[in-house]
């Protein structure tokens, strides 16, 4: 890496096996939104997502199936690479826990947590819920015994695994936690954290010997690593080099993973932390918990289909504050969509392409300072510091002020008036707004890029004409 400052911002890797959803493309879209930014900055970008793949639940699938697993998994890997791709995500890597380089990192990792006596053999009994590919506790199941997430009983298991001594870990990671409050955000599951820590850890089975789909256990090849200590290692196995990463983001139902065993298992291992954990809330449909029994789970893609990806990212970072919960709503995104991107955006970018191309004048290309280097006002400033912090909402809303205020502009000295009586006024006014609509297109580069580049593309050239509307109204 040549450059001075480097960013590496991950999301979970997906169960490979899942259909990708909302909550997956909601994760995804805010590592992409980083990843740009810090692209604009400048800085060295790793930007990485990826597939879980040794799940029990992706043997079961691929069995129903009558696939090979590994071929089943090839298949869906595949899938999961061309949603992606289809919703314009940036990442530079993609990887996936049946690759050899994942293996080979696991493996090494295995061997020094084991070296460093923090593993030991043990009977483990327990109830296993395959749905959460975790075991569960009696009081997280309801009356009946069911898991209330997956309405199936956890199965009963009776194994002799090896164990992480997560307890020896307890004090070092409260002590780096008190250390650094902004390790985990936002500050509520921060809290939820340390209290969960301060209750007092237990060891944890870290193999299994009933599965045979996943990686064998150096020390015991009859064991295969448990499937979320093999996950986790995805950020490192990608490519070491980028470690530690800046910036974990995931939901806030994996929390104890990443904010708890991860740490302990990098302390036992010999590695740094990563700088920041961000746990971000859950989506309910028209107020409903989102499942595939109720029929309700939302495609990104049809979405994308309908109004653009565009239009997605922009609903879901401008109506739920990042770290929320939120309530997706089919009404209230065509609401938004109409409102702000096809009235107001839109719109905006309709006026002046018209208003330049009435003129019949060839306007200076003018772009200005890269805006997240060098702020050309204090609004612009705000809305790069409320980048930085992850307020997406904020900066959307200060990006939407420029774009109301541009619109009123043009409502109050109405150039097109003008254009017979002071053309030299009409062409000051419209110098202006080529400039401001210019601005507001490089603002809008991490959120919106495939809208930011069609407004550059649009006026940044000698000659500035009308294009198809940015977003046709619904």
């Amino acid at each position: 890496m040549n450059k001075t400052k480097k960013f590496f911002v991950t999301t979970p890797i997906y169960y490979i096996n899942d259909i990708p959803h909302i909550g997956h493309a909601y994760a995804t879209f805010t590592a992409d939104i980083l990843a740009r930014y810090h692209r604009l900055l400048g800085d060295d970008t790793f930007f990485l997502t990826g597939t879980d793949e040794h799940a029990q639940k992706t043997v079961l699938a691929a069995e129903k199936s009558g696939k090979d697993i590994q071929v089943y998994t090839n298949e869906l890997a595949k899938k999961w690479q061309e949603t992606w791709k289809k919703l314009g995500i940036s990442n530079d890597d993609f990887i996936r826990t049946t690759e050899p380089r994942h293996k080979k990192i696991v493996t090494e990792i295995f061997e020094k947590i084991d070296r460093s006596g923090d593993l030991y053999k043990g009977r483990y009994e327990g109830l296993y819920c395959v749905g959460h590919e975790a075991f569960l506790k009696k009081e997280d199941l309801d009356n009946q015994g069911i898991c209330p997430d997956h309405k199936t009983k956890p199965d009963h298991i009776v194994e002799e695994n090896y164990f992480f001594k997560l307890s020896k870990y307890q004090g070092l990671l409260l002590k780096h936690l008190k250390e650094n409050p902004g390790f985990v955000q936002p500050t509520e599951r921060y809290n939820e954290v340390v209290k969960f820590i301060e209750g007092g850890l237990q060891d944890i089975s870290v193999t299994r010997d009933t599965q045979k789909w996943g990686i064998p256990a150096p020390n015991d090849p009859s064991q295969v690593i448990y499937v979320w200590f093999d996950a986790l290692i995805n950020y490192i196995s990608a490519d070491p080099k980028w470690w530690p990463a800046d910036l974990h983001i995931i939901g806030k139902d994996i929390l104890r993973f990443h904010a708890v065993i991860w740490p302990a298992m990098l302390l036992s291992a010999g590695y740094k932390l990563p700088k920041k954990i961000f746990a971000h809330g859950f989506f309910t449909i028209d107020g409903q918990k989102i499942s595939k029994s109720l029929g309700n789970v939302i495609d990104p893609i049809a979405i994308s289909d309908k109004y653009g990806t565009d239009a997605l990212r922009y609903y879901l970072f401008k109506e739920i504050p990042f770290g929320n919960d939120g309530d997706f709503s089919f009404n209230h995104l065509e609401e938004i969509y109409n409102a702000d991107l096809a009235n107001g955006l839109g719109n905006l970018v309709a006026r002046i392409a018209r208003l330049c191309e009435n003129s019949n004048k060839i306007y200076p290309i003018h772009s200005g300072k890269n805006p997240f280097i060098k702020p050309a006002s204090g609004r612009e400033k705000r809305i790069v510091d409320y980048l930085k912090k992850l307020y997406f909402k904020d900066a959307l809303d200060l990006i939407w002020l420029e774009i109301s205020e541009a619109n009123q502009l043009i409502n109050q000295k109405r150039p097109w008036e003008l254009l017979k009586s002071d053309k030299a006024q009409v062409e000051v006014i419209l110098q202006n707004l080529v400039i401001k609509i210019t601005r507001i297109a490089l603002l809008l580069e991490p959120f919106l890029p495939e809208t930011s580049e069609k407004i550059k593309q649009q006026f940044l050239q000698k000659k500035i004409t009308s294009a198809a509307p940015l977003f046709p109204r619904k």
